[in-house]
C-alpha cells in the first residue's frame, strides 16, 4: 500500500432545510390557520480516528466530503429530518488545519476520538412560527441556513514513545525487528525504509511503541532524501534513540553522523533538541566497532548523552538501554497534543452598516446588518419583502442613502440584490 502522509481535501456540512409555507386543510374548516414546519438542521462533519488506518492514501482518490442536507418542512406542523452526520475517517495521529486560517481544527491523536469540525446549518423556521395576533395568516417561511465549503490539510504525524534516527543503513529497521514483532524490509542498501515503521516493545510489565523513522542525511530539513517528507513524524515521540553505525563499516565518522542527523533536527524544529536523546552504538558484533568504542562512548558523554553498545545482528545488548527507556518514560509526560481551535460555522454578522458611492452614481451597502436581512429575506414572497423594507428603514439604511444624496431611480445594490431608490 502507498504511504500517504498529507492530503488537502473539501469539506461542508450539510444545508439546513427550508420551513414550509402552508395552511392546515380538513373537511368543515374553512379557514385553516398556518400549518408550514420548520426544515431540519443540516448533518454535521466529524473526523475520527481508526486505529485499522495507517495512510491518508484514499484522500488522494476522494476529495469532497460533504454531509447531508436537512430536509424541508412539510404541512401540519411536519419537521424536515435532519441530516445525517458525516463521518470522516482518519489515521490515529493526523492533525487537520483550516487552509484559510491555518489552525489546528482537530488533533486525532487517541484511537476512537470523534471531533466536529463543522456543524450543520439550521433548518427555518415555517409559517405557523411567524403567526401573531395581528398578523394570523402569515404566508413567508425562513429559508434554512446555507454552510460554506472550507478546504482543509491532513497532515500524519506518527504516534509513538521512542522514535529511532540515524543515517540509513545504520541498523534502525533491524533494532525495530528485534524488539518487537514489527517486520521492516531490510536490506543491504540506503532507502529499504521508505515509510515509518511502527512496532509495540515490552520491558518487564511495560509496553511502549517504537518507530523506525526513515530518510534522514544530511539536508533532510531542506528536503534531501526523504527527511523532509518524514521529519515531521518525530515531532510526537517522548524518547529520540540515536542509533549509530559504530563500526563505521561504510567508511564514515559516526561521530560525524551524529552531528548531521542532530544538525538537521534542529534546522526542522528546534523543540527536538530537548526531547531526551539515547545512543545505541550499533554493529558491536563487529571488531572495528569494539576498537572505537571506548573513544565513541567517551566523546558522547562529555557531551551529555548515555550511550549504549548493543548489536542488532547478534541480538545483545538491548537490556540495558530499555531499562533506561522504561525509567525515562515514567517521568516524561504524555505525547504531544495540539491545541485544536473551533471553526465558527455559518455566516459572520458583525453589526452596522456602511454606504459607498460607485463610479456609477449607483451605491453599494453592505455589512453584518445587510448580510443578516438578506439571509431571512424571502424575494418570492410578498410579506417577506414587506419586511424586508420595513428592516431598511429601522436600521437607518433609507435615511443614510438620502444623506449620501441618493435620489429617484438611482440605484442600490446590497451584496448580490439591487434596486432603485424612491424616496
Amino acid at each position: 500500500m502507498q504511504f500517504i502522509d498529507k492530503a488537502r481535501i473539501v469539506i461542508k456540512s450539510g444545508n439546513g432545510g427550508g420551513g414550509a409555507a402552508a395552511f392546515h386543510r380538513e373537511k368543515y374548516v374553512m379557514k385553516g390557520g398556518p400549518s408550514g414546519g420548520d426544515g431540519g438542521r443540516g448533518g454535521d462533519v466529524a473526523f475520527v480516528a481508526d486505529e485499522r488506518l495507517s495512510t491518508l492514501l484514499e484522500f488522494k482518490f476522494q476529495r469532497f466530503y460533504r454531509a447531508e442536507n436537512g430536509e424541508p418542512g412539510r404541512a401540519e406542523l411536519c419537521h424536515g429530518k435532519d441530516g445525517k452526520k458525516l463521518l470522516v475517517r482518519v489515521p490515529v495521529g493526523t492533525i487537520v488545519r483550516d487552509l484559510e486560517s491555518g489552525a489546528i481544527i482537530a488533533d486525532m491523536n487517541e484511537a476512537g476520538k470523534e471531533r466536529i469540525v463543522l456543524r450543520g446549518g439550521r433548518g427555518g423556521k415555517g409559517n405557523a412560527r411567524f403567526a401573531t395576533p395581528t398578523h394570523q395568516s402569515p404566508t413567508y417561511a425562513q429559508d434554512g441556513q446555507k454552510t460554506e465549503e472550507r478546504e482543509v490539510e491532513l497532515e500524519l504525524k506518527t504516534i509513538a514513545d521512542v522514535g529511532l534516527i540515524g543515517m540509513p543503513s545504520v541498523g534502525k529497521s533491524t533494532i525495530l525487528s528485534v524488539l518487537t514483532a514489527a517486520r521492516p524490509k531490510i536490506a543491504a542498501y540506503h532507502f529499504t525504509t521508505l515509510t515509518p515503521n511502527l512496532g509495540v516493545a515490552k520491558r518487564y510489565d511495560r509496553n511502549f511503541v517504537l518507530a523506525d523513522i526513515p530518510g534522514l542525511i544530511e539536508g533532510a530539513a531542506e528536503g534531501a532524501g526523504l527527511g523532509h517528507d518524514f521529519l515531521r513524524h518525530i515531532e510526537r515521540t517522548r524518547i529520540l534513540v540515536h542509533v549509530l553505525d559504530a563500526s563505521g563499516s561504510e567508511g564514515r565518522d559516526p561521530l560525524e553522523d551524529f552531528d548531521k542527523i542532530n544538525n538537521e533536527l534542529e534546522k526542522f524544529s528546534p523543540a527536538l533538541m530537548r526531547l531526551p536523546q539515547l545512543v545505541a552504538l550499533n554493529k558491536t558484533d563487529i571488531p572495528e566497532a569494539m576498537e572505537n568504542l571506548e573513544n565513541l562512548q567517551a566523546e558522547l558523554k562529555k557531551r551529555g548523552y548515555e550511550s549504549f553498545p548493543v548489536s542488532a545482528a547478534a541480538v545483545q545488548g538491548f537490556e540495558p538501554i530499555l531499562d533506561r527507556i522504561v525509567k525515562l518514560l515514567d517521568e516524561l509526560p504524555p505525547v504531544l497534543e495540539y491545541a485544536e481551535e473551533d471553526l465558527v460555522v455559518g455566516p459572520l454578522y458583525d453589526d452596522g452598516f456602511k454606504i459607498e458611492r460607485q463610479d456609477d452614481a449607483s451605491y453599494l451597502v453592505t455589512g453584518g446588518d445587510i448580510k443578516r436581512l438578506l439571509d431571512t429575506t424571502n424575494p418570492d414572497d410578498e410579506v417577506s419583502m414587506r419586511r424586508f423594507q420595513q428592516m431598511l428603514i429601522k436600521l437607518g439604511v433609507i435615511a443614510a442613502l438620502r444623506e449620501m444624496g441618493a435620489g429617484e431611480g438611482d440605484t442600490v445594490c446590497l451584496y448580490d440584490w439591487s434596486f432603485d431608490f424612491f424616496d
